[in-house]
């Protein structure tokens, strides 16, 4: 006769997410949407637009925020009364599918729980993420946009919204740069340990000696602040550049010249914008990148935090953090935590979730041995 005990396993994991839910205070959530719920209703909400898109989206954050908390409590529900019908009934189609559900609630519990991890000033906000080809050539240009690619893919598997600020394309293959912004609940906090040096080893398929070929991306992650707006640019400080947006093979993407490049004179900060439709557009979301990394810049200074915010959201090319082989013993392997997998075209796909939670346990540790 079936005698199915998964007791100690759903226990322990009761027990885990128990310790994820005061962590997560679903109390304040359901207060945060409720008086969020109130704002948003307001009649004379949408007379200030940028006001009513900060609550709307505060409010969807937490609403889904605490649709996954209440989720997961009744898959836990569900999963006992699975297990006991599998007794009751002798049922090893019912057992399969049980020992299955626990193994995704395992799964899904762990990840929880690593976001319990995310605790810095930033992390619970969105994230803007700048990929940026080195030194390689071709293969560099064609390699930062696998990892464009493998971030949306991600971004993607996970239901997170995603929007494409600006690409500059390469002559040959691939691109030089790409911005894009992931618009979900600790984004910034999640995405974060992915900022760095990433470097592929391959042979190359642009050359004709079949030699193996190193070259280099940088990731650059930073958060999308609220009070970004409140950094004041004077006019005198940027140099704003229009010109036309191409795409591969530098065609023209549309006939008018509304793609921008802003310089920041005094720090030499350069954010580029060329994927909306107007030139207003594009130049209002560069400023908005260019504040907020100007009141990043301000923060590190007034607050003397400047090696800590660094280990977030720069990347230089003394800070290699994965390598990625694609020759021989194919392998992809993080530098700072040990994490690898056999199979990188799986973590081409987006298969990112075992590299990203080794990252935030990682320096978590780093951070509390510090």
């Amino acid at each position: 006769m079936l005698e199915l005990d998964l007791s100690a396993e759903i226990q322990a994991l009761r027990q885990t997410f128990g310790d994820i839910s005061e962590v997560v205070d679903v109390s304040r959530l359901r207060e945060d949407i409720a008086r969020l719920s109130e704002e948003a209703g307001a009649p004379d909400l949408w007379d200030d637009t940028e006001r009513a898109q900060k609550v709307t989206s505060a409010l969807s954050h937490r609403q889904s925020e605490l649709a996954r908390i209440t989720g997961i409590a009744q898959r836990l529900d569900d999963l006992e009364v699975l297990v006991d019908l599998a007794n009751e009934m002798g049922d090893e189609d019912s057992a399969l599918e049980a020992r299955n559900e626990l193994s995704a609630l395992t799964e899904i519990i762990n990840q929880l729980e690593v976001q319990t991890l995310l605790d810095g000033e930033y992390d619970e906000r969105a994230a803007i993420i700048t990929i940026r080809s080195g030194a390689g050539g071709d293969d560099a240009t064609d390699f930062a946009e696998m990892l464009l690619r493998m971030y949306l893919r991600w971004a993607e598997q996970h239901k997170y919204p995603v929007k494409v600020m600006d690409t500059s394309y390469a002559e040959g293959a691939g691109i030089k740069s790409a911005t894009f912004e992931v618009d979900a609940p600790y984004a910034f906090g999640t995405l974060s340990v992915e900022a760095g040096t990433h470097r592929l080893a391959r042979i190359s398929p642009f050359g004709s000696a079949d030699k193996r070929q190193t070259s280099f991306a940088a990731v650059e992650v930073i958060p999308l602040m609220e009070e970004a707006t409140e950094v004041d640019i004077p006019e005198a400080d940027i140099r704003v550049d229009v010109f036309r947006s191409s795409g591969p093979g530098g065609q023209s993407v549309n006939t008018t010249d509304s793609a921008v490049r802003i310089t920041h004179l005094p720090t030499g900060i350069v954010v580029s914008m060329q994927n909306e439709k107007s030139q207003i557009q594009n130049r209002a979301a560069a400023m908005r990148v260019l504040q907020t990394r100007l009141l990043l810049l301000q923060k590190e200074e007034e607050a003397a935090k400047k090696k800590e915010l660094a280990g977030n959201i720069t990347a230089s090319w003394g800070d290699q953090m994965r390598s990625y082989f694609l020759y021989g013993q194919q392998l992809v392997k993080d530098l700072r935590t040990g994490y690898e997998s056999g199979n990188p075209a799986s973590v081409f796909d987006g298969d990112l979730d075992g590299f990203i939670s080794a990252g935030i346990r990682w320096r978590k540790r780093k951070d509390d041995d510090d």
